[in-house]
């Protein structure tokens, strides 16, 4: 991919998290990843989403080291490097402290599926990071924190569960685009404030049976899906 238009795509993701309602101040960034060339675009750190253009984005390699740009890339670009790295099969990642999915991150609480609005996007419920240990915060917090995420799908499917809270921190999404990774940002909010009043309202946790978590999961994501439109290529 031209670099340029992974740039304009990666800015475009970052302003979708204000027109969502996603962030606040500068609290959360977007980036985008171009398997051939290696490199990262990245919103630039503490610079507000209404005043970014897209040639403020910055381009890093996959070690860390600025290879574009005026500005310094996102405090977070060791996270978003980490998850690239490990997974293979995602180009976009999405960081935000949502209200109702860091509250759920704060709480040290996984989100259960609780219905079929959560299973159509989740398979299964959103994992929780463990809580960082101060050595691991001393040495090397940003990375660590990716490790973190890593340590915690060494038994999952990234793209069956494009989501995780971080314990004390917030959400990360991903996905195949930097606009699919902010989609899945928006559907995990949705989903953290259901769950969140479901949970008011239901003495104990209400049972969700797995084979309706399988069906809507499913026929959205599995090999037979059939929700939405087949693409012209697909059409018979």
């Amino acid at each position: 991919m031209i670099i340029k238009e992974l740039k304009k795509q990666v800015w475009k993701a970052n302003r979708d998290l204000i027109d969502y309602k996603l962030v606040t101040l500068t609290w959360g960034n977007v980036s985008g990843y171009d398997p051939e060339s290696g490199l990262v675009v990245i919103k630039p750190s503490g610079v507000s989403y209404k005043e970014i253009k897209s040639e403020d984005m910055v381009v890093v390699d996959i070690k860390g080291n600025k290879v574009e740009g005026m500005l310094n890339p996102s405090s977070d670009t060791p996270i978003h490097l980490e998850l690239y790295k490990a997974f293979h099969s995602i180009t976009g990642i999405a960081h935000t402290h949502s209200d109702y999915a860091t509250i759920f991150a704060q709480a040290c609480q996984p989100i259960p599926c609780l219905g079929t609005t959560h299973a159509d996007h989740f398979n299964g419920e959103v994992p929780l990071t463990r809580m960082m240990s101060e050595k691991e915060v001393i040495e090397d917090y940003e990375e660590n924190t990716g490790r973190l995420v890593v340590e915690r799908f060494e038994r999952l499917d990234p793209l069956e569960i494009p989501a995780v809270l971080v314990a004390g921190h917030g959400p990360f999404t991903w996905g195949k685009t930097p606009s699919e990774a902010v989609s899945n940002s928006l559907a995990l909010e949705k989903v953290a404030k259901t769950a969140l009043g479901t949970l008011l309202l239901a003495k104990d946790e209400p049972a969700f049976p797995g084979y309706l978590l399988k069906k809507h999961f499913e026929r959205k994501h599995g090999p037979g899906a059939y929700y939405g439109q087949k693409t012209k290529g697909d059409q018979k």
